[in-house]
């Protein structure tokens, strides 16, 4: 009988699942600093497959048969109108005069936007189910163990491993920023496999949740959770070694939102595997632990918060030239231009008013709609999710303000598959809960869950 089973099994066959997968790892596991050859920008592969992902998902809507969602999502909604904002400041640029260098950097930002809206459109749509959204939130906990061993290597031995990662027909782009060790208080700042330290620490920020996500399930479903505790350890060691003041106000700004979503047992439980973490921590890497403690009682005497903000004047003038929709995306560059290390201040000058307002907007929009499928669905673990989700992407609406974001397409990849996931895990509770009720005798927990959202909007005080 097995054997008949697995002669007549089918593979599943490639999925928008599938697809988000390849970018991921194309993103995590390829050196930021290697570009495609022979084209007219730099472009990763994670760029290219972005604009792959927007061709499939455009081909997938003009049929039936390959698997895609159709029909109303409020992130799909969020993200027509965050594009159609940053094309409408990216015409207004170069309507005006911009010098050949400011114009093929604003070409380049706007390509990598599309790229973005093609990722969120095609893990919002394409992204079908519960397990193949896991299998998509797994592969990001494993690109970011990948990465964090990259790190490990680069500052406990002092060894880069991306300086031996190279490709064919690859390049290494000499843009600012894809420097991956550094240093603070004598001690290294690295990358792994990143652009920037900061980049790396606030991005193992925003994984770390989805590992000690899965580590709980599996405790609570009685399987193996030992390698996603180790995992989840892995990454946490990458955050501490990007030494990135960032990623420490990115875990704050999760544990305040998971923490009071989670039952007592679970954070205390939290508490004390970070306890253990930080002895482990001293003992391999003498010093880290006082360069954070440091960070944060002298801030008031550091030169980096200095230098962060002794250039708002300056950036306020800039603002006012074009206050509604910037002077150009991507046109506010180091090389030639004074450095904002605050996103809010460079897509003000870049994008202005309308720019800002369709960031923020496109983060708050995949935050509500994941706490809205919280409040939609039963299942605990699926609950956990969706708050695991909405506290991630509160990190970059946050951090943003610590560094310029934008700039870096890892976090910036990760922001926007994470919108997506947002709009991919309401289409899953959605379709659980309408197949439940319509079983025979169905009108459990998914439909009291749509019960408890419709008495919200018609609840006391609605009106």
């Amino acid at each position: 009988m097995a054997i008949e089973t697995l002669e007549t099994a089918t593979p599943r066959r490639a999925d928008g699942a599938t697809l988000v997968c390849l970018f991921v790892l194309a993103l995590f596991l390829i050196p930021a600093r290697l570009v495609l050859r022979g084209l007219p920008m730099s472009l990763s592969l994670a760029d290219i497959l972005a604009l792959v992902l927007l061709l499939v998902w455009l081909f997938a809507q003009f049929t039936s048969t390959l698997g895609a969602a159709k029909g109303t999502n409020p992130v799909r909604t969020g993200i027509f109108a965050f594009g159609m904002a940053l094309l409408t400041c990216y015409g207004f640029g170069a309507l005006g005069y911009l010098s050949s260098d400011e114009l093929n950097l604003a070409d380049h930002s706007l390509v990598l936007f599309v790229g973005y809206v093609g990722l969120v459109l095609v893990v919002c749509d394409g992204v079908r189910g519960r397990d193949r959204l896991d299998f998509v939130m797994k592969t990001i906990v494993v690109a970011g163990v990948v990465v964090s061993v990259v790190a490990t290597f680069q500052y406990l031995l002092n060894v880069d491993p991306t300086s031996y990662m190279t490709l064919p027909g690859f390049r290494h782009t000499s843009v600012e920023g894809t420097e991956t060790v550094m240093s603070r208080a004598d001690l290294r700042r690295v990358a792994g496999t990143l652009g920037h330290p900061i980049e790396l620490g606030v991005v193992c920020a925003m994984i770390l949740p989805f590992g000690a996500h899965y580590a709980f399930r599996a405790g609570s479903r009685g399987e193996p959770a030992l390698r996603w505790w180790l995992a989840t350890a892995v990454i946490a060691a990458g955050l501490m070694f990007s030494v990135s003041r960032s990623a420490v106000i990115g875990l704050v700004v999760i544990a305040l939102t998971l923490f009071p979503g989670w039952p007592v047992r679970r954070w205390l439980a939290t508490l004390g595997a970070l306890a253990v973490f930080l002895v482990v921590m001293k003992a391999a890497a003498p010093g880290l632990l006082g360069t954070f403690y440091n960070l944060f009682a002298n801030a008031t005497s550091d030169d980096s918060i200095l230098y962060r903000t002794h250039d708002y004047p300056f950036a306020l003038l800039e603002i006012a030239k074009y206050p509604i929709f910037g002077r150009g995306l991507g046109t506010w560059y180091p090389y030639k231009h004074q450095v904002f290390d605050n996103e809010y201040l460079l897509s003000l000058v870049e994008t202005g008013i309308v720019g800002v307002v369709a960031f923020v907007g496109i983060l708050v929009c995949g935050v509500a709609t994941a706490l809205r499928a919280r409040r939609l669905s039963g299942d605990p673990n699926v609950r956990n999710l969706a708050l695991t989700v909405a506290a991630c992407l509160l990190v970059p609406l946050v951090t943003a303000a610590t560094f310029d974001l934008l700039s870096y397409p890892g976090v910036t990849s990760l922001m926007f598959l994470l919108i997506g996931a947002a709009g991919a895990l309401l289409r899953t509770v959605k379709d659980e809960n309408a197949a439940r009720a319509a079983a025979p005798g169905g009108d459990g927990a998914g439909a009291s869950g749509l019960r408890r959202e419709a008495g919200a909007q018609v609840g006391p005080g609605s009106g």
